[in-house]
């Protein structure tokens, strides 16, 4: 049986002294890389075979290896192997225990392998395997949005700029914006993809291996889609996390604005949607408070993606070629970018699927406001009058009422005449069903525009089974 500080020794050959105690619990990362445990056997069980396949080491002791390999990933998922700070890291809490179970035979799986290129493609595994989950939650979160947007695709709601009444939009319309969102973070996940999906293993520390190793073999084994062309590139490269913090940090910006607008539509000063109780809380002295908490924590968590992103980009500003050991604060901020923004999404797919929309309210909302100007001056530009000087006459038509404490409904015809002749009685049809049905482009908010694409997203997105 191998002991825990003999695997330290034998890479310490060339010291004298031991690790400082300080430095050992400074440096070791398996507090948080254990995580990497899948990755880190899947790449040596591949790595073994592919050494017995190249006569690197016998067939028999490949297959030791393997035995033991698999061995201690049960160990591992039963809870039954300690993770030591003393071993440092995964790689080498794994190997340790694999010495311990097959003798020095152990020795022999690190064979033209560094931890250089092993600690790296255990990264670009987890990165794929995370952005297959993230697309397949930013589906299930579309799907939630579609299917409330197509509950309510009649019910008309005030459209915002600067956070003011500006013209009336479907409610179904404003839900899809999101889903175009996340149309375009799918898209970059899956594009990102691309870069993460290359098999390092084989650079070694920097400059390649000495042995005869077949790499198409190991990356068909991963399922990896290509291999990397230059070793001191494949050992230093993060850009594929760089890439998945980057493209998280845009998800979680877009699911922070609609937090933001379902802790505005959730107050009493709008009333526009209700959330369910099972995605609220209480106040601990204000029995009436229903507090939008999870919409809040995710906006509040936006900046912590933010961070580990701009923390790992920092971290790489700087560093020489290849590999330094700046490189391990890699990890921390990419799990927790993967956890937050996953668990993330996964309420926020239950929240939209039990919002209780109040179309009475944003019905109401938009009575007494002035959130027709717009298509009173479209009407005066229909009756012949240049836009910009119907959008001067609707001004002053606005200042006026406002003063008499009137709505656009509740102006008689001679009121509108004595700020423009072209006014008459059919200006009493202008309503919010006109204005949204008169914006009957692609992409506007128009019903048959809006069904339109309704059917076009559904296609898109398929079933919840459906790749």
């Amino acid at each position: 049986m191998a002991k825990k500080d003999e695997t330290k020794d034998r890479l310490r050959s060339r010291f004298q002294k031991g690790v400082d105690k300080a430095v050992e619990k400074y440096v070791a990362s398996i507090p948080f890389d254990w995580r990497l445990y899948k990755q880190d056997i899947a790449g040596s069980l591949a790595h073994a075979q592919m050494l017995a396949k190249q006569g690197l080491i016998s067939k028999k002791d490949a297959e030791l290896i393997v035995s033991g390999l698999v061995a201690i990933r049960d160990e591992i998922e039963q809870g039954k192997l300690e993770f030591n700070p003393e071993l440092e890291d995964i790689h080498m809490t794994i190997e340790s225990r694999l010495f311990e179970k097959i003798g020095d035979v152990a020795g022999k799986l690190h064979t033209a392998r560094s931890r250089n290129d092993q600690v790296v493609l255990d990264l670009r595994l987890f990165v794929k395997e995370a952005i297959s989950e993230t697309v397949s939650k930013l589906r299930d979160f579309q799907r939630a949005l579609l299917g409330v947007a197509e509950a309510n695709k009649t019910v008309i709601m005030p459209g915002y700029t600067h956070l003011q009444q500006a013209q009336p939009v479907l409610f179904a319309h404003h839900l899809l914006a999101y889903f175009e969102m996340l149309q375009r973070d799918v898209v970059r996940f899956q594009d990102c993809l691309k870069r993460a999906d290359v098999l390092p293993l084989g650079s070694g520390a920097l400059a390649g291996v000495a042995y005869p190793v077949d790499r198409d073999f190991v990356a068909q084994k991963l399922g990896f889609s290509e291999i990397s062309v230059n070793s001191l590139d494949a050992v230093s490269d993060r850009d594929f996390v760089i890439e998945y913090e980057a493209a998280a940090a845009i998800t979680m910006m877009h699911l922070s604005r609609l937090a933001e607008e379902m802790v505005l539509w959730s107050s009493a000063e709008f009333e526009f949607v209700e959330l369910d109780e099972a995605y609220a809380a209480s106040s601990s002295i204000m029995p009436q408070k229903k507090n939008p908490d999870v919409a809040e924590l995710a906006r509040g968590k936006t900046g912590r993606v933010y961070g580990n992103l701009i923390g790992l980009l920092t971290v790489m500003k700087g560093l020489p070629l290849a590999y330094n050991r700046d490189m391990q604060e890699d990890k921390e901020g990419l799990f927790d970018t993967v956890d937050t923004l996953l668990s993330t999404l996964e309420v926020f797919t239950g929240l939209i699927k039990t919002l209780k929309i109040n179309a009475a309210r944003m019905q109401q909302a938009m009575s007494g406001s002035y959130i027709l100007a717009t298509d009173l001056a479209d009407y005066l530009v229909r009756k012949g009058l240049p836009f910009r000087q119907a959008h001067n006459v609707v001004g002053k038509l606005v200042r006026y009422a406002i003063s008499k404490g009137k709505s656009f409904q509740e102006l008689s015809l001679d009121e509108y005449r004595g700020f423009s002749p072209l006014f008459a009685d059919d200006v009493h049809v202008i309503t919010v069903e006109t204005s949204v049905a008169a914006r009957s482009v692609i992409g506007g908010t128009a019903p048959e525009q809006v069904v339109a694409a309704l059917l076009r997203v559904r296609k898109l997105v398929g079933k919840r089974n459906e790749k």
